[in-house]
C-alpha cells in the first residue's frame, strides 16, 4: 500500500509499505477514504517524542471496510465506518465504565495517513454511517475519529453545565472542538484563549462569546477581569504543556474542575493550588467510542459541523507539505485524501 512514514524529526515520507493483514479474528482492514494530521503528530515530527524510523503514522481516519476477521459479526466489507483512534472491545469492565480508551484488548490506529488501516477490535470500535456520505459531510465525520470526541471529553471532564462560564486554553483543532462542545452543552459564556485570527473566527463560529489573545499572566488577568474576579466554572486545557496548565488553574474559580486532554509534555500539576482553591483535575485519553453515537447524531442532524476545523485539504502524496503547514501554523488541521 501507499503509506506515510516517519524517519526522523521533520522527515515525513510517502511511499510504499507492507499491505496490512488480519492477524487476529477480531480485526478489520479499512480502506481509508479520508485521513488527517493531528496536533499530537507534531510532537514526534518536531523530535519531542521518540521515533521508530520508517514507522507508519496517523491515527485518524474514516473509510470502507475491506476485510474482516472470523469473529467480526457486526461489520462487513463495503460498510462505511468511523474509526476511533483508540480501539476497544466495548465489553470489558473498563469499557462498561465508559473508559474505552483504557481497554486492555484495544490498541490504536497506526496508519491513518495511508491507503489502509487495521482496527484491532472491529465490532467494539467501529461505528457505521447510514450509507456512504457525500464529500460535504466527510470532514465532520472524520473529526469524529478524534478531535471532536477529545474536545467533548475535555468538556465532560471539566463538568461543563448549562449557564456556566467556560474557558478553553488552546486554539488547535481540539481546543476549537472544546469550544463547540461547551456551547452545545449550554454554557452561557465561552472564553476562547487564542491569538491567531483565523482560529478566533472558527472559535466564534463554534460558539465562543469572548476571545482573549493575550497569554500568560496578562491573559489570565484579563480572564479574571472579565469574570469579575471570580474565574471560570470549568476550564478545558487542550494543549498539554506547562504554561497552558498553569493558565488553566489560574483562571479556574474555587471549586471548579480543569478538564485536560492535551498530551502532557513537561506538565506538573500544581497540587498546592489545587488544594488551596479546591480545584480538581480530570481527563486524559478520550474514550471516543463512548461519545460517538451521540456526536454522530449531532453531526448528521446538522446541529454541529466540527469539520470546519479542516482548513486545508491535500492529496495523500503531499502529506509532508501538510505537516509543514501545521508546524508553521498556516493550517489548523489538514485533511488528506488518497
Amino acid at each position: 500500500m501507499r503509506a506515510t512514514t516517519i524517519h526522523g524529526p521533520r522527515d515525513i515520507r510517502f511511499g510504499e509499505a507492507k499491505d496490512p493483514v488480519i492477524k487476529r479474528p477480531t480485526q478489520a482492514v479499512v480502506k481509508v477514504t479520508a485521513g488527517c494530521i493531528c496536533g499530537s503528530d507534531l510532537w514526534p515530527y518536531r523530535g519531542e517524542n521518540p521515533i521508530r524510523e520508517g514507522a507508519t503514522i496517523g491515527h485518524e481516519c474514516v473509510g470502507v471496510v475491506e476485510e474482516v476477521g472470523g469473529e467480526v459479526s457486526v461489520f462487513k466489507p463495503g460498510d462505511f465506518v468511523i474509526v476511533p483512534f483508540c480501539h476497544s472491545d466495548n465489553t470489558c469492565a473498563h469499557c462498561r465504565a465508559g473508559v474505552q480508551s483504557a481497554c486492555p484488548q484495544g490498541g490504536m490506529t497506526t496508519s491513518g495517513q495511508s491507503e489502509y488501516a487495521v482496527v484491532n477490535q472491529a465490532d467494539g470500535s467501529l461505528v457505521a454511517t447510514d450509507g456512504h456520505p457525500d464529500d460535504a459531510l466527510l470532514p465532520s465525520l472524520l473529526a469524529l475519529s478524534d478531535v471532536m470526541p477529545t474536545g467533548w471529553h475535555a468538556a465532560v471532564a471539566a463538568g461543563v453545565q448549562p449557564g456556566g462560564t467556560v474557558v478553553v486554553v488552546g486554539d488547535g483543532a481540539v481546543g476549537l472542538c472544546g469550544v463547540l462542545a461547551a456551547s452545545v452543552m449550554g454554557a452561557e459564556r465561552v472564553i476562547a484563549m487564542s491569538r491567531h485570527e483565523p482560529r478566533q473566527q472558527i472559535a466564534r463560529e463554534f460558539g465562543a462569546t469572548d476571545v482573549v489573545a493575550e497569554r500568560g499572566e496578562e491573559g489570565e488577568a484579563l480572564v479574571m477581569q472579565m469574570t469579575d474576579g471570580v474565574g471560570a466554572d470549568a476550564v478545558l486545557e487542550c494543549v498539554g504543556n506547562g504554561p497552558a496548565m498553569s493558565t488553566a488553574f489560574a483562571v479556574a474559580r474555587p471549586g471548579a474542575t480543569v478538564g485536560f486532554v492535551g498530551v502532557p509534555h513537561g506538565v506538573e500539576p500544581p497540587v498546592s493550588t489545587m488544594f488551596s482553591k479546591n480545584v480538581g483535575l480530570r481527563g486524559g485519553v478520550a474514550p471516543v467510542r463512548r461519545y460517538l453515537p451521540e456526536l454522530l447524531e449531532l453531526v448528521t442532524s446538522g446541529r454541529i459541523d466540527p469539520g470546519r476545523v479542516f482548513d486545508l485539504t491535500l492529496p495523500l502524496e503531499e502529506v509532508a507539505e501538510g505537516y509543514l503547514a501545521m508546524d508553521e501554523r498556516r493550517a489548523v488541521k489538514v485533511m488528506l485524501r488518497p
